[in-house]
């Protein structure tokens, strides 16, 4: 049982003291005669030999130091002033840590962890027997932080920042091993911030740039060498047609080539002789009469 029947009696005879002045604490415990004073106690007995637990939660029993049982939900007897009682959540509770790891290649990083656990009814009592109410300070604390430490220290911190989700992933299956050891269930760990100093994250942001500039060079020099075979393809066409072209002509060819000349000339005269003629001496008028 709680302090608060006790505070509340106090209370009253301090009204009491107050409104009637010294005497009042002795006119008040004159009055008290021995039924009532039996009945307060009897009563307050009475409230401290119950307990109750609330869903979600086990209660360990302890006996003059001694364990005696752990309980459920509900309400349950126990000795008063011999017997103390201890309460546990076996509810998901979550771990919030927070610590600093060096990667493969000596980056440094901070990190936060949210580990979500919990503990079974039926291992209670051994871990408040080997590992205290506190256990979360004492035991899945620092074994997180080792766990992450030495993990981290296996990836490279480009890595890490290319493909985060594998070393979640191997954090989450070493940890939730070794704390199942000490009987503590864990449901899931995420790594929700994980931050590198600034220098490096300059240095990635660089090194980011000069790639993609180098891959824009890379792709400028592709075009560029395509072009170039598509322009030797072309000349290499022509020159092939040029050549087969010239392989054709004959002088038959010419000859042919001439008349046809000759007959479209023809063709196109109109019947009438041009007003000079020559063929290397000078032009002589010809009287068209």
């Amino acid at each position: 049982m709680d302090n608060s029947f006790f505070e509340d009696l106090r209370d009253l005879l301090g009204e009491f003291k107050k409104q009637n002045g010294g005497k009042m604490e002795k006119d008040f415990l004159g009055k008290l005669s021995g039924p009532v004073v039996l009945a307060v106690a009897a009563a307050i007995l009475a409230f401290s030999s119950f307990f109750i637990i609330q869903p979600g939660e086990v209660a360990i029993k302890t006996r003059l130091g001694s364990i005696v049982d752990s309980y459920s939900e509900g309400i349950h007897f126990k000795l008063p002033l011999v017997e103390n009682i201890t309460k546990f959540s076996i509810q998901i509770q979550r771990a919030d840590i927070r610590t600093q790891a060096f990667s493969k290649d000596l980056q440094t990083m901070t990190s936060h962890l949210a580990i979500n656990h919990r503990i079974q009814q039926g291992t209670a009592i051994s871990i408040y027997r080997n590992l205290g109410k506190d256990y979360v300070n004492t035991v899945v604390d620092p074994m997180a932080q080792e766990m992450f430490k030495a993990i981290a220290a296996k990836y490279s911190a480009d890595s890490i920042i290319a493909n985060r989700a594998a070393l979640v992933e191997e954090l989450n299956a070493v940890v939730k091993a070794k704390l199942l050891e000490k009987e503590i269930v864990v449901t899931d760990i995420s790594v929700v911030d994980l931050d590198f100093t600034d220098q490096f994250l300059k240095a990635v942001e660089d090194k980011q740039v000069a790639e993609q500039q180098a891959k824009m060079s890379e792709k400028l020099v592709e075009k560029a060498k395509r072009d170039a075979e598509q322009q030797i393809a072309k000349s290499r066409g022509e020159a092939e047609a040029l050549r087969m072209q010239r392989e054709q002509v004959t002088p038959q060819l010419i000859e042919l080539r001439k008349v046809d000349a000759q007959l479209k000339a023809i063709e196109k005269w109109n019947g009438v002789l041009p007003g000079y003629v020559g063929g290397g001496v000078p032009f002589v008028s010809i009287d068209k009469k």
